[in-house]
């Protein structure tokens, strides 16, 4: 009997890990800040903000998984704040900032206005359901569907980009309606997009990778609002150009196998 009580597992302790969970909240308290400086008309802040939950979502996983503290609570609690913080704050702070404004040209354009706000916050819902219920089958090397945080990157980077250059939102509700639209319907797509995932953080790299690292943060901060707004609007065009890519090396080989059918 002894021995049978030597051999028991102890109770699991209840309870939540805090260090990653504090990032995620961190970020969710970002994805707030920038809907409240929306409706306080200060968007350049409110971009940032954006940006500012991007990286705190970069962190959160990464410290969870180099500390061995993942969770299933940690997933969804990282899942709800990315539906705040890249599905309604982008949408709501382009809305107010631009597409508000599209009621002055007629009743049909105030429509067309939040429907395309909608249709991004749509699209990042049901881009975060279909990524939490594929996850465990999904290729780690690629997402489908363009990422929320580089949807919200684009127009968060719009906004930036434009308010840093003296644009007004009311003149740029042609360009933040369709790419608050476009984004949406990218999100939801089967267009494949690199996920950087084999980018390891605990192994030795090369001495020349720091390198990049370096060069990379100082060309962000040479100008940020342009870099990333340009540079996450090149991501989002590589999804499209890498499928097609994928799409037409698969017909090669059907064909190449078509054409040499393997001998009996």
């Amino acid at each position: 009997m002894a021995m049978d009580e030597q051999h028991e597992q102890p109770p699991r302790r209840r309870g939540i890990y805090l260090l990653p969970n504090l990032f995620t909240t961190a970020g969710l308290f970002a994805g707030f800040y920038a809907i409240v400086a929306a409706m306080s008309d200060n968007f350049q802040s409110a971009a940032i903000a954006i940006f500012v939950a991007m990286l705190m979502d970069g962190i959160d996983g990464r410290v969870a998984r180099l500390t061995n503290t993942t969770s299933e609570f940690g997933v969804q609690y990282d899942s709800l704040s990315d539906m705040v913080c890249f599905g309604l704050a982008p949408s709501l702070v382009v809305f107010e900032w631009a597409l508000r404004s599209m009621g002055e040209h007629g009743w049909i354009w105030s429509k067309l206005g939040w429907l395309a706000a909608f249709v991004f916050t749509a699209g990042a819902a049901l881009r975060l359901a279909r990524f939490n219920t594929q996850v465990a089958s999904a290729d780690k090397h690629y997402f489908q569907g363009l990422p929320s945080p580089s949807a919200a990157a684009v127009l968060a980077g719009l906004v930036w980009f434009s308010e840093d250059n003296g644009l007004n939102g009311a003149d740029m509700w042609v360009a933040g309606s369709v790419l608050a639209a476009a984004m949406g319907l990218l999100m939801v797509s089967n267009i494949r997009y690199y996920s950087f995932k084999e980018i390891d953080f605990r192994g030795r790299v090369p001495f020349v990778a720091l390198v990049i690292a370096v060069l990379v943060l100082v060309v962000i901060s040479s100008h940020p609002p342009s870099v990333l707004f340009f540079g996450f609007l090149i991501y989002v065009i590589s999804g499209p150009v890498l499928t097609l890519y994928q799409v037409r090396q698969r017909r090669r080989q059907r064909k190449l196998q078509s054409q040499n059918p393997p001998q009996p």
